[in-house]
C-alpha cells in the first residue's frame, strides 16, 4: 500500500499515536530540562543534587513501568490513554504548585511515568500490534509526535520564559494535557482491541512462536540488547538534561543552543521515516546493528566542538540515531518475540530505557560536581556506544536464523 493511501485509510489510529507521543513531551527530559535553571535556583540545588533527584524519580517510574506497561495487553488504548493523560495533567499541576524541594522526586516520578513512560508505551505498542505488514510506516507516522515536540516546544517555552515565571508555564502544560483527552477519545471512537488483533492478525517471533515476558527475559538475545536499550535513553537524556550547562561551557546562550533543536528534529524525522520504510522492506535484523553508530560521532563532536558548524554536525548525527530509535526497537520486539505479549515485553524494555534515563543525568551530574567535565564525559559516552553496537550486532546475527521464514 502506498504511503498516502495507507495514511488516509488509517488516519484516526495513526493520529491517536501522534497525539500520545506529542503529549509525552511534557514528561520527556528535553522539556523538563528547559526549566532546570529555574528549578535549581528556586530550590537551591547543585547540578549533582538536581541530577540525583531526577534520577530517583525516573528510576522509580522505571520500576512501576514493569507492571503498568503490561496493562496495554489487557485494556484499550482509548481507556488507558485517558487515565494517563489525567495523571500527566496532575503531574504538571504538581510541578507548578510544589513549594518544597523534597517533593521534587515525587513530581519527577509522576511526570516521567505518565509522560515518558506510559504515553510513549501506549502509542508504540498500539502501532506495533495494530499494524503488521505496514508496521514501519505506522511507527514512523505515530512517532512524529516525539519529533514535533522536540522541534516546537523548546523554542516556544524558552521564549515564554522571558514573559512568565516557569511555574506558570507548567499550568499551561496541565491545560494542554487535559485538552488531549477529548481529542484522543474522538480519534479512537472506533478502536481495534488487543483481543481482536491478537486473534486475527498476530505475528510470531523466533522459533515461530509467541514469547511471554519471562521467556524473553531468560533468552540471551534480551541481555545482549540491554546495553543498546540503556545507551540512547541514558546519554541522550543526559545531553538534554544538562543543556543549560552545556551552553555555558560552549560559551553560547541557552536560546542559541535550542535554536539547533529544530535541525536536530528535522534530521530525526527524516531518519524516522526512512527507517520505517526500510524496515518494512528489509526487516529489523538488517538495520538495527547500525542504529547507534551515529551516536559515536555525535558525542565525539560534542566533546571537541568549538564553533556553530561543529555543533550543527553533532546535532545531525544525534538526530539520526534518535530517528532510528523511535521505529527500529519497537519493531524489533514484535519481529523477534511476536505480538501476542508485546505489551508486557515492551514494558520491560521501556522500563530499562527509563532506568537508563535515570542513570544518565545522575552519573553526569555527579561527574560535573566532582570535576569531570561534560566534554571529557562525552568521549567516554562515545566508547560506550561502540560497545553497545558490538553487543547488539552479535545478538542479532546469532538470532536471525531463528526467525520464521518470510511468507
Amino acid at each position: 500500500m502506498r504511503p498516502l493511501t495507507f495514511l488516509r485509510s488509517n488516519l484516526p489510529w495513526l493520529s491517536a499515536g501522534f497525539l500520545l507521543t506529542f503529549l509525552s513531551s511534557f514528561g520527556q527530559t528535553f522539556f523538563i530540562s528547559l526549566f532546570a535553571d529555574g528549578i535549581r535556583t528556586d530550590f537551591g540545588l547543585s547540578h549533582g543534587e538536581w541530577g540525583l533527584i531526577y534520577s530517583l524519580g525516573t528510576a522509580t517510574s522505571a520500576l512501576v513501568m514493569v507492571w503498568a506497561g503490561g496493562l496495554t495487553d489487557r485494556f484499550r488504548a482509548r481507556g488507558i490513554g485517558t487515565f494517563v493523560l489525567v495523571l500527566l495533567a496532575f503531574a504538571c499541576l504538581f510541578m507548578a504548585l510544589n513549594p518544597v524541594w523534597w517533593l521534587l522526586p515525587l513530581v519527577i516520578f509522576l511526570l516521567r511515568f505518565s509522560g515518558q513512560g506510559m504515553l510513549s508505551h501506549i502509542a508504540v505498542v498500539a502501532m506495533a500490534r495494530w499494524f503488521t505488514a505496514a508496521r514501519g510506516k505506522a511507527l514512523s507516522f505515530a512517532t512524529l509526535g516525539f519529533a514535533s515536540g522536540e522541534a516546537l516546544l523548546p523554542l516556544i517555552f524558552v521564549s515564554l520564559m522571558a514573559l512568565f515565571d516557569w511555574q506558570n508555564l507548567w499550568l499551561l502544560t496541565a491545560a494542554i494535557a487535559l485538552l488531549g483527552i477529548p481529542a484522543l477519545r474522538l480519534l479512537l471512537t472506533t478502536e481495534r482491541t488487543p483481543q481482536s488483533i491478537t486473534a486475527s492478525s498476530s505475528s510470531v517471533g523466533m522459533l515461530s512462536r509467541h514469547w511471554a515476558r519471562l521467556e524473553a527475559m531468560r533468552h540471551w538475545l534480551f541481555w545482549l540488547m540491554i546495553p543498546a536499550l540503556l545507551g540512547p535513553s541514558a546519554f541522550n537524556t543526559a545531553f538534554f538534561f544538562h543543556q543549560v550547562h552545556f551552553a555555558e561551557i560552549k560559551h553560547i546562550s541557552h536560546l542559541q543552543l535550542v535554536a539547533y533543536f529544530p535541525f536536530y528534529t528535522g534530521v530525526s524525522i527524516i531518519a524516522m521515516v526512512l527507517s520505517g520504510l526500510a524496515l518494512d522492506r528489509f526487516g529489523t535484523p538488517r538495520l538495527i546493528p547500525f542504529m547507534q553508530l551515529p551516536m559515536i560521532a555525535a558525542f565525539t563532536i560534542f566533546a571537541y566542538a568549538s564553533d556553530g558548524a561543529a555543533l550543527f554536525l553533532g546535532f545531525v548525527f544525534l538526530g539520526l540515531t534518535s530517528g532510528f530509535n523511535t521505529t527500529l526497537p519497537a519493531a524489533f520486539w514484535a519481529e523477534f518475540y511476536g505480538t501476542r505479549f508485546i505489551g508486557s515485553i515492551k514494558a520491560m524494555a521501556a522500563a530499562i530505557m527509563v532506568l537508563g534515563s535515570a542513570i544518565g543525568p545522575g552519573i553526569t551530574g555527579y561527574g560535573i560536581d566532582h570535576g569531570i567535565g561534560l566534554e571529557r564525559q562525552y568521549l567516554l559516552v562515545a566508547v560506550y556506544f561502540a560497545f553497545s553496537t558490538i553487543c547488539m550486532t552479535i545478538g542479532v546475527i546469532r538470532a536471525r536464523p531463528m526467525l520464521p521464514a518470510a511468507p
